[in-house]
This record gives C-alpha cells, structure tokens and sequence, in this order.
C-alpha cells in the first residue's frame, strides 16, 4: 500500500508529520525525560520474559527505544514514525531500525517479542483505532503493551489549542474485548509528582498472547 500524501492524511496525522510534531521533538530533548523511561520500563520488563525484539508504533526520537537499549543491549529495537524528522534522529542515533510512515499506512511484514506504544493511541483519530489495534497485535509473537491516558469511557480533551487532537479511553480494555487470545498480565500508574522518576500520569498495560 502506498503512502497517503500530505493533504490526504486525517487532520491528527497531518498535525504530528508537520511543524506541530517538529515542536514536540524539541520538547522531548530531556535527560530527565530519558531516565523516568528507564525507571518505567524497568518495570514492564520484570513481567516478561525472553523479549529479544520489539517494535514501538509512534517513537518520535526514540527515547523508550533508547530507554529499552540501555536495559536490554541486546535486543532489536524497530520503529514506526509519521514524522520524518524525528525518524531521522533514530536513524542518526543508530540503535533501532525505523520507518518513516502512518500507522495507518503500516502493515507488519513481520512480528516482535514485543509490540507497544506509548502516547500515541491517545492521538489517533478513534475510528482508526480497531484498524490500528489489529496492527498492534499482528506484529506481536508474544507481548503488546499500551501505556496511554486512560478513562473508563472514551472522551476527547483539547490538546495545545487543538480539538480533536487528545483522546483518552479504555484502549487496554478495548483490545483485550476484541483479542479474546490476549491476557492481562500487569498494569501500572505513572505520576506527574514521583518524586524519582515523574511522568505524564498515564496507565501502562501489559498484555500476552495465551498459546
């Protein structure tokens, strides 16, 4: 399938390929940022085992990549970014593989330990989000984690003078109601006011597939 252009795309992918994504890289050049990352997956990973691959649908300039290298040396890391800038500062980085296009667009040509997001579903327009959950399961061999804003029942927040543009919902649930192959097997709050390692206050789910 070839790529959609620019004035094909949904208004939130046109936001997060052009200068609004551009803004957000900036904000994202933190070391502080880089070592909660390390603090949280820290913790997923103590509920797998084995992951020797994953693939990070939506990882700007890679810090949860950068965060799963330095805990895992020797895993490969592979992402998919709308943004081609930001892609490019994980090609510069050089540890994981990356391509630039919309997790719309995307088809898994293969499957990873590990499959997850972080602060993307919540970007997505919602009728995608079926399309993009099935994507998220197909490339995974064994694990899936979505770490996202949650609320029980979906609802739209203005996002930096945006509409349309922040969603929060039951994505974990939503998935697990659709994937009945999948189980829960750990969940987790992060805190704004962690004292040690702050970040967004999202909820991280991990799920398995169930041989």
């Amino acid at each position: 399938m070839t790529s959609a252009t620019f004035s094909e795309r949904t208004p939130q992918e046109q936001l997060w390929a052009g200068e609004f994504g551009n803004d957000y890289i900036v904000r994202n050049r933190d070391g502080a940022l880089l070592d909660s990352n390390r603090a949280l997956f820290a913790k997923i990973l103590s509920h797998m085992h084995g992951v020797t691959s994953a693939i990070e649908l939506g990882p700007n300039i890679g810090n949860n990549l950068r965060a799963l290298r330095d805990l895992c040396p020797q895993v490969e890391l592979h992402g998919v970014e709308i943004n081609a800038t930001a892609a490019a500062e994980i090609q510069a980085w050089g540890g994981a593989t990356v391509e630039v296009a919309s997790l719309l667009d995307f088809t898994p040509a293969r499957q990873w330990d590990l499959s997850f997001t972080k602060g993307v579903l919540i970007h997505l327009p919602p009728e995608s989000l079926p399309d993009v959950y099935d994507k998220l399961v197909a490339a995974s061999s064994r694990y899936i984690m979505v770490c996202e804003y949650y609320n029980p029942s979906p609802v739209a927040v203005s996002y930096r003078g945006h509409e349309h543009a922040l969603f929060k919902r039951d994505f974990a649930g939503e998935i697990l109601d659709t994937h009945p192959e999948l189980a829960l097997v750990g969940y987790g709050f992060t805190y704004h006011r962690d004292p040690a390692a702050p970040l967004d206050d999202s909820t991280w789910f991990l799920m398995e597939k169930q041989s």
